[in-house]
């Protein structure tokens, strides 16, 4: 359970237990009762077991795959796959790949529906680059936290220059968003449209033979932490 489950889910409960003795009546504590299940439920964290394939490249979060198209970059064509988180998936992004952290920036935008294919270059959104080191040596890959119409919090624990391991937890996005994976075009897909896939534990690409990494460089600033509407960092979840 990520630690915001808690403070809203004890707070709503407390909410309830405090209407109930006031008013005498529980249907006045059902409401809070009843949010505080949702906030539970939300900021679920459950274990995944990670796959050790050498180059698996896996989801970094739970969601359906609306989108797997190739894609142009300034660095040439790249394999895009989006991944929309509803309400009631699980909000913790994990890492697709083992590797070091070589660019981490956050860019202000709007907030657009997350199945809109615009959100993916107008939405607010931080954006993360991996370059592959041990099972995953050769292999880059870019991948998105996207804010959706609800969400309005994105948070990452680390910072340009961090190693993370493959599956690991790296932030959340709260409260309905998305997440798109960058990949070499030459990656095979182990995914199509319409696959419910699970963040750390599902696959989405596998690199054969991988290639030598090539930078695909995304605007936007620096940051480290978490982020949120402003601008300013805050703590991570």
């Amino acid at each position: 359970m990520v630690r915001d489950g808690y403070i809203y889910g004890l707070s709503l409960l407390a909410v309830a237990a405090i209407l109930v003795w006031f008013t005498g009546c529980w249907a006045w504590g059902l409401p809070p009762v009843l949010l505080a299940v949702f906030f539970l439920q939300f900021f679920r964290d459950p274990e995944r077991a990670i796959p050790s394939g050498i180059g698996s490249i896996v989801s970094p979060g739970d969601g359906k795959v609306t989108e797997t198209a190739l894609i142009q970059t300034t660095e040439g064509e790249r394999r895009r796959i989006s991944i929309f988180l509803s309400v009631f998936n699980v909000h913790v992004n994990r890492a697709p790949i083992g590797g070091v952290l070589t660019r981490v920036s956050y860019q202000k935008g709007q907030y657009l529906n997350a199945m809109n294919p615009d959100s993916a270059d107008r939405n607010e959104q931080n954006v993360v680059t991996v370059k592959g080191q041990g099972r995953d040596e050769g292999i880059e890959v870019v991948f998105k936290q996207i804010a959706g119409l609800l969400a309005r919090r994105i948070v990452f624990n680390f910072k340009a220059g961090d190693r993370v391991e493959r599956g690991q937890r790296v932030g959340l996005i709260k409260f309905g968003s998305r997440v798109d994976v960058i990949i070499p075009a030459g990656a095979v897909l182990r995914v199509k449209v319409g696959d419910n896939v699970k963040g750390g534990a599902s696959v989405l690409a596998e690199m054969l033979e991988p290639a030598a990494a090539v930078p695909v460089r995304m605007p936007g600033r620096t940051a480290s932490a978490s982020v949120n509407p402003d601008g300013a960092e805050s703590g991570g979840a």
